[in-house]
């Protein structure tokens, strides 16, 4: 078979598997059932066999960014083909080839685009860091990755002057934001690439199951892990994503997300630029919900998918306006409050569609277009996901349903099944990946309820539930409740231990703006769960407290149990502490 015919054939079946996903919006059930990721053949490269393909010659926007300011500027797909070429012609004089890893810390900036492009395109694997990272976190990635490159800002590269290694740098800019120049001696001038004429990027000769991603995660019970994904598993295994997401050719897809975790890649990346979509950035130094709305509805986005504090935020501000030409609305990150979804759903005739996935799989979990949604449900399972519930102790699916006809256990993928989205494992750790992938099944470690209808919904990760008074407590669902709350911005249920009842909710509390920590701020929130929760779930404790959190956002709540152990071991009480044998009212 020759070279063109064995891209052509891989071309053509993954847009098979894509265009048959798009025919099948709004049947659910029969895509589940229909749907089948596609064969990819030896020889696959997501940049050149798909991107390419679709972009040459194709003047449709394939990104607009838009500044704070309000300012926009936009590259087509076939000038986002033509630039990584570019970037793949420089990053390969400089020594950079197959195999080799690249670190990307970049912010959403066209320079990130066209650099995971033209790193795909060598056949190199793309490994994205937030530019919130300190020199330390540094030389853990650079060491664990084996980097053989780095594309970052000019005010970045002092980052790397304590950072070992015999590695490619290259900075991108070369003044600070006030005009003065940073120092990037040592380090290539990203620039240089546009004075390049070169032909479009030869096939680096990469099979789907080559490595093309590295991921750290954002380490919320322990030290990061190292996801390391291939050529198909997030290229192929999007079009999951795409699906949930609704996407659609021509759609203008705006997703919020930083650079460097792996939903951007998800929603900034793959799955928009799978479907030919416009994936559309709205820069902002501090969030102004009024200033989003407005770019939304300026700029004609079809699709927005937001994490649940965005969405918090924007139905704080006037909705009045409309929806603009928004078709699609998505929620990601972390389970969103119902009450978020009713506000949205009356303002605009607009369903915030939930879903689930993590950085070792695309979405795997999702309310899909056209499918009736169930109040705190994150939907059913996606195409091509062999998504199960397993008893964590056991390990085996777990068949018998509880008295409300759910099963509730650990969400996991059937390795029988052999998922596409799912990783190759956590590159360096064995031990880990012997944990992950145990009896047969990969293991998330979040555990849910699934009812007779296939529809899944969140309780917490394994780690997080806890018993008081012998009865399961998710924390998820305690802080649901708590946010509604106008005084709590940010909740985190952790147990307390207790001499009557072994353990206790207790909720840590960062407060709104405009409020104060006080006995009666701490009174009506206590009052507000008494209210809302049954009794055997109720929030006996508060303590308004700076939550602890990981770069990428996401609550430490294992400092947070940590903390508690140490403050019975010392016996002390938190100045900032209230607890509901404190308000005779409350008390029972």
């Amino acid at each position: 078979m020759t070279t063109t015919t064995s891209t052509t054939s891989a071309t053509d079946a993954y847009r098979a598997s894509r265009d048959q996903l798009l025919g099948l919006r709004g049947e659910h059930e029969r895509a589940v059932r229909e749907f089948a990721f596609p064969h990819l053949g030896d020889r696959w490269n997501w940049g050149v066999d798909w991107f390419d393909a679709v972009a040459r010659g194709n003047d449709r926007n394939a990104l607009t960014i838009v500044e704070e300011d309000e300012a926009a500027a936009s590259v087509t797909f076939d000038e986002m083909a033509r630039r990584s070429d570019q970037v793949a012609a420089m990053l390969a004089s400089l020594g950079v080839g197959r195999g080799d890893a690249v670190v990307l810390m970049l912010g959403n900036q066209v320079e990130l685009w066209e650099s995971m492009l033209a790193v795909i395109k060598l056949g190199a694997v793309v490994m994205p860091t937030t530019t919130a990272v300190g020199p330390g976190d540094l030389v853990d990635r650079m060491e664990r990755g084996s980097a053989r490159a780095v594309i970052t800002n000019a005010r970045e590269v002092h980052k790397f002057d304590d950072v070992p290694g015999d590695y490619v740098r290259i900075a991108v800019g070369g003044s600070s934001a006030d005009g003065a120049p940073n120092d990037t001696s040592g380090w290539a001038d990203y620039a240089a690439y546009r004075s390049l004429e070169v032909g479009p990027a030869e096939h680096p000769g990469t099979g789907p199951d080559d490595r093309m991603l590295l991921y750290f995660t954002s380490g919320t019970t322990s030290r990061p892990k190292l996801v390391e994904h291939t050529q198909a598993s997030y290229p192929a295994g999007h079009l999951s994503t795409m699906y949930w997401l609704g996407l659609q050719p021509g759609d203008v897809h705006l997703n919020i997300s930083s650079p460097g975790w792996a939903k951007h890649a998800w929603s900034s990346f793959f799955a928009p630029w799978a479907a030919e979509a416009t994936i559309f950035v709205y820069n902002y130094v501090r969030f102004d919900p009024a200033a989003l709305l407005r770019v939304l509805r300026t700029h004609d986005v079809t699709s927005l998918c937001a994490p649940p504090t965005v969405w918090r935020m924007l139905i704080t501000s006037d909705l009045s306006g409309g929806a603009g030409s928004l078709r699609e609305v998505i929620g990601a990150g972390e389970p969103l409050n119902p009450e978020v979804i009713a506000q949205v759903e009356r303002a605009w005739g607009l369903t915030i569609r939930d879903g689930y996935g993590q950085t070792e799989m695309t979405a795997a979990v999702g309310n899909t277009p056209g499918s009736p949604v169930k109040p705190g449900s994150m939907g059913r399972p996606l195409p091509g996901c062999p998504v199960v519930i397993v008893d964590p102790i056991t390990n085996a699916l777990v068949s018998e349903a509880d008295s409300s006809g759910a099963r509730e256990g650990e969400i996991c993928l059937d390795l029988s099944k052999h998922p596409v989205p799912l990783m190759t494992g956590y590159q360096g750790d064995e031990e880990r990946n012997a944990a992950a992938m145990a009896g047969g099944f990969y293991h998330t470690g979040d555990v849910a309820s699934m009812d007779a209808d296939g529809y899944i919904t969140y309780v917490g990760r394994t780690d997080d539930v806890f018993k008081a008074s012998d009865y399961k407590i998710s924390p998820f669902e305690l802080e649901s409740v708590l946010i509604e709350h106008p005084a709590v911005a940010e909740a985190a249920v952790v147990p307390a231990p207790d001499a009557l009842r072994l353990a206790v909710p207790k909720a840590y509390i960062a407060l709104a703006p405009g409020f104060e920590p006080g006995e009666e701020v701490a009174r009506s929130i206590l009052a507000h769960a008494r209210d809302k929760l049954a009794p055997w779930q109720r929030v006996r404790r508060i303590e308004f407290f700076e939550l602890p959190k990981t770069i990428s956002g996401k609550i430490r709540r294992v400092e947070l149990r940590g903390r508690e152990r140490d403050l019975v071991a010392s016996g002390e009480r938190p100045r900032l502490e209230w607890r509901d044998d404190q308000f005779p009212e409350l008390r029972g």
